[in-house]
């Protein structure tokens, strides 16, 4: 079932003349007063479903998919590297560039949803289909120039489908539930995460072609996740305007004149400068407690099995107490994790805990951060708004990858931890600043904190 933007009585008179642009916890105050009867979507006595079976099938799809693509990913490295002769920091170049690639698509496909009114459904399916045609072509490339086409038309197709998903999921939830069910599909995603290794080491192990075993199984089960999306996922948006002009491109950039969303993106690519990636984090983990080569591949697990405890409890919490909250605590966190790998300490404890840590980090942000940008857009520019703070926040990460490898290189991965953890204190004091005055006098952050009321072009 779908919901339409109801942040407020303004909100859903956007047509004549101006929204509303409230927090994230104003959304849910509105919503709670919301007649269910005037919401699309919503049959007359009956209430919005905290976690709607539309969640519930796009979490699906994505445990699918993400089982396909992370058996490819427990394994690219190796047959890269050992098979294909690129050295690990080509490798990590190539892989690096790809994901700035895919970022920058997202945008492209945020736009695309908007633009289609409400068609986010169909871009969405264009991005998971280019990703599983990209599948059954790694049994085929074996040369570094074909196989560096293919993972950038698969990194395309990731960019592509995650802004109208995301949007989906917002438009398909009552405002005051959104931290439950983004923190619903990021467990479900997560799933596929934690399940995407184990079947290609178990596929490695049993089969007499391992890698050529992996791409073709990993190629059937994206093409089974594209189904689920065709065959469960609605097809268009209760919140869509039926009719009325299409949002231009510059329309979709011109969201950032919002001042609530303008304030979390800056927050979210400041702190995004200073994220250590976790393959770094791993490494650093790895050399400081002097961990046994073979239990290297378990660190991932490690922080994915943390994140899928602690989302759906998390995002209920962000629902409650306030998700830019919960999203600077998230970091706060992160900075403890930092922290506890910077300390004379070679305890066998210290492992699992900063992989808790890690994962908490993960379960406190990632859908956390959706969530609350969902609150500062209006219902038809979904796909974009979340598209414009996930593109920031993702290449300000990649930036801190390439400064982070470059001053391991030169001062050691200790050194360049410390300035990483300073630096993290210095951007959550400044994204507090940003962040921490509501949109909304209505929010229940205003006695906290004290808060404005903001309104932006309908």
């Amino acid at each position: 079932m779908y919901l339409a933007d109801s942040r407020s009585t303004k909100a859903t008179a956007a047509g004549a003349g101006s929204t509303t642009v409230g927090s994230d916890d104003a959304d849910s105050a509105a919503s709670r007063s919301t007649d269910p009867a005037a919401v699309p979507g919503i049959r007359p006595g009956r209430r919005a479903a905290a976690v709607p079976g539309t969640v519930l099938a796009l979490g699906t799809v994505s445990l699918i998919t993400d089982v396909s693509s992370e058996m490819v990913s427990a394994v690219l490295p190796l047959y890269v590297v050992a098979g294909l002769g690129l050295s690990p920091l080509g490798f990590g170049l190539l892989d690096g560039v790809h994901n700035g690639v895919g970022a920058l698509v997202r945008l492209v496909g945020g736009h695309a949803a908007d633009r289609g009114r409400g068609r986010h459904k169909a871009v969405a399916a264009i991005g998971y289909g280019l990703s599983a045609v990209c599948k059954p072509l790694l049994l085929l490339v074996h040369t570094l120039p074909l196989l560096s086409a293919v993972l950038a038309v698969d990194r395309t197709g990731k960019g592509l489908r995650t802004a109208p998903r995301d949007a989906l999921i917002s438009l398909a939830t009552a405002p005051e539930h959104r931290g439950r069910a983004f923190g619903v599909h990021r467990a479900m995603d997560t799933t596929g995460a934690l399940l995407g290794p184990l079947v290609a080491f178990a596929l490695l192990r049993l089969a007499t072609d391992g890698y050529d075993a992996v791409f073709a199984v990993s190629a059937c089960i994206a093409a089974l996740g594209v189904l689920v999306l065709l065959l469960f996922v609605p097809g268009r948006t209760a919140a869509a305007p039926a009719d009325g002009p299409r949002p231009a491109l510059r329309d979709s950039l011109a969201l950032l004149r919002l001042p609530a969303l303008r304030r979390l993106t800056l927050a979210a690519v400041l702190l995004g400068l200073t994220t250590v990636s976790d393959s770094f984090l791993y490494l650093l983990l790895q050399r400081r407690l002097e961990l046994p080569a073979h239990l290297f591949p378990l660190l991932p697990l490690g922080t994915a099995a943390a994140f899928l405890l602690l989302a759906v409890p998390l995002g209920m919490a962000a629902d409650r107490i306030g998700r830019r909250r919960l999203f600077l605590f998230g970091h706060l966190v992160l900075l403890a994790g930092y922290g506890l790998l910077l300390a004379p300490l070679h305890a066998w404890w210290a492992a699992p805990v900063v992989l808790l840590l890690h994962g908490s980090f993960y379960a406190a942000t990632d859908g956390v951060l959706a969530a609350a940008a969902s609150a500062t857009v209006p219902a038809e520019q979904q796909g974009a708004g979340l598209a414009l703070v996930g593109t920031g926040q993702t290449l300000a990460r990649f930036g801190c990858s390439l400064a982070f490898g470059a001053g391991w290189t030169l001062w050691g991965g200790q050194s360049v931890l410390a300035v990483a953890a300073a630096a993290l204190a210095v951007a959550a004091a400044a994204a507090t600043l940003l962040i921490r005055t509501p949109d909304s006098p209505h929010s229940p952050d205003s006695a906290r904190w004290g808060g404005t009321t903001e309104e932006h072009p309908a």
